[in-house]
């Protein structure tokens, strides 16, 4: 992270006011964009969405934690969690 001096960038009344609190300080400033979810950029998060979906809904008709672990190469304390 490149290190601006606030006096280049601020104005002097707004500076004045910041050096009150933090005189000579580090101070970072977050961005105002929001911070997005996991996975919503790669599509990974709707991708393990709907597979838990369909290992639940295969589970309530019939396969057993064995079968689904074989095929989607899940342990079984994983797919605990997901039923």
């Amino acid at each position: 992270m490149k290190y601006i001096n606030a006096a280049e960038i601020l104005p002097e009344k707004l500076l004045k006011e910041i050096q009150v609190y933090i005189d000579g300080g580090v101070l970072y400033i977050p961005k105002t964009s929001a911070k997005k979810e996991w996975g919503s950029v790669s599509g990974s998060r709707q991708f393990y969405q709907e597979r838990n979906e369909e290992i639940h809904f295969l589970y309530e008709n019939g396969y057993s934690i064995e079968t689904l672990s074989k095929r989607y190469g899940l342990a079984h304390s994983t797919l605990k969690k997901i039923i």
